[in-house]
């Protein structure tokens, strides 16, 4: 496992694909405030809600001139049909290799019914438009985070 980047740290940099539009580097989003939202998988009941909390609130994170980014390891493929599915406008970030994952510490060992496995651990990321992580949030519960994230985003 990889060390967690705490806030006041540099932003691991990343390019992942992110459909048509080709890869999405974070590096080319310095200037504005990003939101990175890692999440297990697509379309099950929590990633779904946290998915349709944030796309829901898009406007609102646009007026606060943040860029709001999920990252999973599912494919395009699964993106596209998750998106298409809830009607979601979020820019989905495909990890298949956890490459960035891992750099960013979420790829944690997690327990289910006693049984131990490997997989992401729910966790947001704000960082600032010079490209330093100004907040982590680890473990996150849906209910009330992107509102949490957004007043966060806006007091940058």
């Amino acid at each position: 496992m990889t060390a967690q980047p705490q806030a006041g740290d540099q932003a691991p940099d990343f390019s992942l694909p992110i459909g048509a539009a080709g890869p999405l580097r974070l590096g080319a989003l310095k200037g504005s405030k990003v939101v990175l939202y890692f999440y297990p998988t697509d379309d099950t009941e929590t990633c779904t809600a946290e998915a349709i909390a944030f796309n829901g609130l898009r406007a609102e994170f646009a007026r606060a001139h943040t860029e709001i980014v999920g990252i999973s390891p599912d494919s395009l493929a699964s993106h596209d049909k998750f998106k298409r599915k809830h009607k979601l406008a979020l820019t989905l970030a495909s990890d298949e290799t956890k490459a960035i994952i891992e750099a960013y510490g979420v790829w944690r060992e997690k327990s289910l019914f006693g049984r131990k496995y490997m997989g992401v651990e729910r966790t947001t990321v704000l960082i600032d438009q010079q490209g330093r992580i100004a907040r982590v949030w680890r473990k996150v519960r849906i209910r009330g985070h992107a509102e949490e994230v957004l007043e966060a985003a806006r007091a940058l």
